[in-house]
């Protein structure tokens, strides 16, 4: 989060003087250093949720955090990693915060073409698990604890170089899992027949990220974040193949949820399935801390559902709505105006946006058939005031008229 190292030295962490309403950095800290006393020499043992990640950094040589929380086994264990659970139940972000920075991770180097390694050592496997794993991670030397006055903090917890994971239970995978993790088809093809099977976009993630997706010896270690917007996107890719020729929606509507400070309103209207996004980071909300106004980002399709730019919040949304079309078996145009507000104060993943998004298609429209000004009024109600503004510069809302209205009966 960026906030000014003098304002942290001043505050301490108690005076709030940044605005939130808790101190990521202490609490993040704070939940290391529980970590780190439950430590047993440089042996950690518990059982993952599962929880394993690929970073970017050093490609083509990756690092894999292979996460545990430390002395937590069996069921408890899930809750440290459990994005659709922790929406389902509303959990708060410090909650979260707390979980995330509690993980202990054993850092592996890997390089992207020997995704082997990882299926040798089980790690890969263990990513895959339906429930969690036990597993023993010894460090090459402690995780030192971090209380952080930079302009960048994130919810991780401490992390060290492995000597050794060894995995001590035994993965439970799923029968499709099992069986794509064999199969030689390249990794689109794969991702789709995996989800219109029935399994979500997170173990299909997992599949991308960890190398067991694609051809035979073209197969690839995958960087989380990459991984996870590659799969939103090639599986709405397959949806909007799927409503090639559904029909348009028959009415428009709109839809509404929030979820950590961030709030999405949806408009659905009849049309070929495009998309428009448009978000607002309020001041002091994460990314636009020390921004005196709104920070605006847009994202719109063209009419071949190419994307102006590549934005993992974006994708995560669309594959929601998409997802929705898919089971109404219609297609709307679609706008969506996000507003990020200070109650969103530490980096979670584009999870939360998808699973808000989902759930906001699932709740009943909160308007049929509206008027500009009838959804203007609910904007304003339902957001900050001066998000209103923003409508006019959605296209998809501005009146458009079809080749047929010229043609004369």
């Amino acid at each position: 989060m960026i906030i000014p190292p003098e304002l942290c030295t001043r505050c301490k962490g108690y005076k709030k003087l940044c605005g939130l309403s808790r101190c990521p950095i202490l609490e993040s800290f704070q939940a290391q250093v529980r970590t780190y006393m439950k430590l047993s020499g440089l042996t950690a043992e518990g059982s993952t949720p599962p929880s394993v990640i690929v970073g970017e950094g050093g490609y083509p040589n990756v690092n894999v955090h292979f996460m545990v929380p430390v002395g937590i086994h069996g069921e408890e264990a899930r809750q440290f990693e459990d994005p659709v659970g922790w929406s389902k139940r509303g959990v708060g972000m410090n909650v979260i915060i707390r979980y995330r920075s509690e993980l202990l991770s054993g850092l592996l180097r890997v390089r992207v073409d020997r995704p082997e390694v990882l299926y040798e050592k089980e790690l890969g496997l263990v990513a895959l698990s339906e429930r969690p794993v036990d597993s023993e991670v010894k460090l090459k030397r402690p995780p030192v604890p971090v209380l952080r006055f930079d302009s960048v903090t994130k919810p991780i917890g401490p992390r060290a170089l492995a000597e050794e994971i060894k995995v001590t239970g035994n993965p439970s995978l799923p029968a499709a899992v099992e069986k794509a993790i064999w199969e030689d088809v390249k990794a689109e093809e794969g991702v789709k027949e995996l989800y219109f099977r029935g399994l979500d976009v997170y173990p299909i993630q997992r599949l991308l990220s960890l190398g067991f997706m694609g051809k035979k010896g073209r197969k690839r270690v995958v960087p989380t974040r990459w991984a996870i917007t590659a799969t939103d996107d090639m599986i709405s890719r397959a949806i909007r193949e799927k409503l090639r020729d559904a029909p348009e929606g028959s009415s428009a509507e709109v839809h509404f949820n929030e979820y950590l400070g961030d709030r999405f309103f949806i408009i659905l209207k009849p049309g070929a399935g495009r998309f428009e996004w448009i978000e607002v980071w309020q001041p002091r909300s994460f990314w636009a801390t020390s921004s005196p106004r709104p920070v605006i980002w847009k994202v719109e399709e063209s009419a071949r559902g190419v994307a102006t730019a590549t934005d993992g919040g974006f994708s995560a949304a669309r594959l929601a709505v998409l997802e929705f079309m898919l089971r109404e078996k219609r297609r709307w145009d679609v706008v969506v105006l996000r507003e990020i507000t200070p109650a969103y104060y530490a980096p979670v993943g584009s999870w939360h946006i998808r699973e808000t998004v989902r759930r906001a298609m699932e709740l009943p429209p909160i308007l049929k058939e509206p008027t500009l000004q009838e959804i203007a009024q609910e904007v304003e109600k339902r957001m900050s005031p001066e998000m209103v503004g923003y409508l006019s510069q959605f296209k998809l809302l501005k009146r458009e008229r079809k080749l047929t209205e010229f043609i004369e009966p």
